[in-house]
């Protein structure tokens, strides 16, 4: 707000030698903090990762993005924005139905805030990518992020000018070849999929491995909760689930990159046959603050709390998706709730060649346009977004050339950030959280 307010402040973008070093070290501390104090496995497991592989550490430090940004773009118009987009967080998923579509499928971030922070984290996370996945010359990275961003005003456009939105998905028959080949690969039988991938022997539960622990005395506490999602959400009971029972619950270890290390479980529901051919299941991971909370421009539009941010992105975002997607308390924390597919899936980045990079990044560009044309749809923006978009963005062709020099910037600077980083981690930097003395 200080910035915003034009005060003299000095923005951690600004930071350089041993001033920007403690920066990067308490931002980390400060977001991992309850995983650092409370000795969480995954805690060290994440840091060991970011350590090592310089794409993972763009995606787990996502505060440390968006406080270089602080207060920046609060002329543009607002969007239910989806914080942390990057080549990673589109793919396939069920939709209302349980059919599979593709778009953006992580809301964990999930704000209202500039439609440039998007497209600026979206840019910088296909930069980073086409290098550390696709060994791309700089070049190459420039064509690239042009494309993601062209895709993106592109679609934009054609809302202004049709008003789609809310009636368009990338589906297996409608979606261009490098997203059709996605659908493909990800389809898997629900029955093949439990039984390679989760149930015991004889169907009766989840098996035990180095990533699914049962907790099955915790069945009447997510049956709880179980209900408690449908009396919230309200809605009709599929008949792929049954009558909602909860045969089983396990504990879910070593998933995720930016919530590694939090809480999350996986629900087994009983499906209609009873044979534990069509059972569903439904994760539930424990909800924290957006990593844009505090940092984007003032703005009167609220998302609520943890969990109930996170759902209502994803309702404003995809107008038709999972209906098991929202918002519970179990023991007095957050939880946000999603239903896991057979087919729920995203591209292998290292497969890709120069030419499917191109088309994929268009791709994204286009349903990120159309996630964000929902706001004024599903979401609480009061003014007509698509045309405000475009006006913001012309001349495309300037536009365009300043993200792409924003993503080099950002990339450059976070690069030298890994590692300052990796040499805080290696002095042991993250075993302790920064204190406070009197």
């Amino acid at each position: 707000r200080r910035i915003a307010a034009g005060e003299q402040v000095v923005p951690p973008i600004l930071l350089t030698g041993q001033r920007r070093r403690e920066h990067v070290r308490s931002t980390l501390r400060e977001d991992h903090a309850t995983r650092i104090e409370q000795r969480v496995h995954g805690a060290k497991e994440k840091f060991d990762d970011l350590a090592g592989d310089f794409f993972k550490f763009f995606r787990g430090t996502t505060l440390l993005f968006y406080r270089d940004m602080a207060g920046q773009d609060g002329h543009m118009p607002t969007v239910m924005a989806l914080g942390d987009v990057h080549p990673g967080n589109f793919g396939v998923m069920p939709d209302a139905h349980g059919a599979p579509i593709f778009g953006v499928n992580d809301f964990d971030e999930a704000t209202y805030a500039p439609f440039t922070w998007d497209l600026k984290r979206g840019a910088v996370g296909f930069w980073i990518a086409a290098r550390e996945a696709g060994g791309m010359k700089r070049k190459k990275r420039r064509r690239i992020v042009k494309k993601f961003v062209r895709g993106y005003l592109d679609a934009m456009q054609g809302y202004a000018e049709r008003a789609t939105e809310r009636n368009e998905e990338y589906r297996m028959d409608n979606s261009p070849a490098v997203i059709r080949r996605l659908f493909e690969e990800a389809w898997e039988t629900r029955s093949d999929w439990l039984q390679e991938d989760y149930l015991d022997e004889h169907g009766r539960g989840f098996r035990a491995s180095d990533e699914l622990q049962p907790i099955s005395g915790e069945i009447d506490k997510f049956q709880k909760a179980i209900d408690d999602l449908a009396k919230a959400k309200a809605f009709k009971t599929p008949r792929r689930a049954g009558r909602l029972k909860v045969k089983d619950v396990c504990a879910r270890h070593g998933q995720g990159t930016a919530s590694l290390g939090l809480p999350r479980y996986y629900v087994l529901i009983e499906g209609p046959s009873k044979d534990a051919s069509d059972d569903l299941i439904i994760e539930f991971k424990r909800a924290r603050r957006s990593a844009l909370e505090g940092l984007t421009p003032p703005t009167e539009f609220n998302t609520g709390g943890k969990a109930e941010r996170i759902a209502h992105g994803q309702a404003v975002q995809l107008a038709h998706g999972d209906i098991f997607f929202g918002a519970v308390s179990i023991d007095g924390e957050s939880f946000m709730t999603r239903e896991r597919a057979p087919f729920r899936d995203d591209i292998d980045l290292d497969e890709l060649s120069t030419g499917t990079w191109k088309d994929y990044a268009r791709v994204c560009g286009a349903a990120l346009a159309k996630s964000h044309a929902l706001s004024d749809d599903l979401g609480r923006i009061d003014y007509d977004v698509e045309p405000s978009i475009v006006a913001a963005a012309t001349p495309f062709d300037l536009f365009t050339a300043d993200i792409i020099r924003f993503a080099e910037e950002a990339a450059d600077r976070l690069k030298a950030d890994h590692a300052l980083f990796r040499e805080d981690h290696a002095s042991g930097a993250f075993d302790s959280v920064d204190m406070v003395y009197r």
